[in-house]
Parts: C-alpha cells; structure tokens; sequence
C-alpha cells in the first residue's frame, strides 16, 4: 500500500507542477487576468472537473503562483546575503548584494514578477497564505539593518512629529528592535526598491538610463544610506 501511496503522491506532485507550468505560460502570453482553470486544463489535454481536485478554483491556482514566486525571490534574497555574510561584507554590501539579486530575479522571471508587483489581478483578494512568503525580502533586509544596529549602529534618519505614531506602529508590527525612524525609512526604501526594479523591467527608464546594472547598484546604495547603514 505505501509504494502505490507513493506513486500516487508523485504522480499529483508532477501534475500539480504541469499545471502551474501552462499557468505560468498564459500569465506570460495574457496576463493574470485572463487566466482559467478550464484554459489550463485543455491546454493540458485534461478535463476540467480533473483540474478541479488539485485547484477548486481560479484563486487557489493563482494564490499557489504567487507562493511561489514570492518564495522564489525570497530565496534568491536570503542567499545573497548568505554570499554576503560568508564573505565578511559589511552591512551596506550586504544591502546591495540582496537588492541586485531582487533585480536580477525580476529581470529574469518578468512575468511572475509582474504577477506579486504589478497591478492587482481584478476579482482576486491575496489571503493570508501569502504573508509570510511576500515578507521575505523585506525580513531580510530588516535583518541586515538590525545587525547594523546591534553592531556600529545606525545614522538616524529623520522623522517628522507627526509621522512618529505611525513609525511605532509600524516598529512594533514589524521591526521590533529597531528605532522608529529607521522604521519609517526602510518602508520608503523597500517601496523605492520596488519601483527602480518597476520602472526597468516595465519600460520607464528607456531613453532615460542606459547603463542600468550601474544605475541601480548607486540607487540601491542610497536607499542604504537613507535607512541609516554604516558606508563600511
């Protein structure tokens, strides 16, 4: 009974992974939007109520794409700095390493990117299943920044009066430790990530930035500077 429990669990393994795959294709070739369990499924040579016992619905489907990708580029982010950290690299290297392995993850899984930054998918509402996997990158330069802390410390930036209820707030839902003004500044730089990363991949910077990777790697050094890292 285990081995034919076995060959069953891999056999739902590989078609879970087959669908995701042509869900993955039409993302690329029409965007989240359009995407159906029933386009998957005859794409696949499936009938749909087959489709149905590994995805119910259209929304689980995309929810388990967006954990992945969100995993993906977390990944990508937590190794970088584990590079980084082997190395002996500094806070702000470290920064920059995790920031380059963002953009370079975006540049070569557009699609998926586009899918956890791009515009929201109209009728979907991401549930709670994706917090944790979205918060990766973000943890991980949290951590960076707390090591800094607990070690040189950290330049202050500063923080308006009326800001600081905010930034406590924010410190203590998700940077426990930190001081609130570096609180506030590692949001604005997280959103300033995203956009530089945006603004490439979706074609703002044509006819505006040439040499990008250079671009990017001084851009990813100021927001460095703005949360308060060391220089070295």
């Amino acid at each position: 009974m285990s081995t034919v429990r076995g060959a069953r669990e891999r056999a739902r393994i590989e078609v879970t992974a087959a669908i995701k795959d042509e869900a993955r294709r039409m993302l690329a070739a029409e965007g989240a939007a359009k995407l159906s369990l029933r386009a998957v499924a005859r794409e696949l040579g499936m009938v749909s109520s087959a489709l149905y016992r590994y995805f119910p619905s259209r929304d689980e489907l995309l929810t388990a794409l967006i954990v992945d990708a969100y995993d993906s580029v977390g990944a990508a982010a937590e190794e970088a700095d584990a590079r980084a950290r082997a190395a002996g690299a500094a806070p702000r290297e470290r920064w920059t390493a995790v920031c380059e392995a963002v953009r370079a993850w975006a540049l070569d899984h557009p699609h998926e990117y586009s899918l956890i930054y791009g515009s929201p998918v109209p009728g979907y509402s991401a549930p709670m299943d994706t917090v944790a996997p979205a918060s990766r990158v973000g943890n991980t330069l949290i951590g960076i920044v707390r090591a800094a802390h607990a070690g040189r410390g950290l330049a202050l930036p500063p923080l308006p009066a009326a800001l600081r209820p905010e930034a406590v707030r924010m410190t203590a839902d998700f940077a426990e430790g930190l001081p609130p003004e570096v609180t506030a500044a590692l949001v604005a730089a997280w959103a300033q990530l995203v956009g530089l990363i945006s603004f490439e991949l979706f074609g703002q910077f044509n006819r505006v930035v040439e040499d990008r990777a250079t671009f990017f790697t001084h851009a990813a050094g100021q927001l460095a500077h703005g949360v308060g890292l060391p220089a070295v």
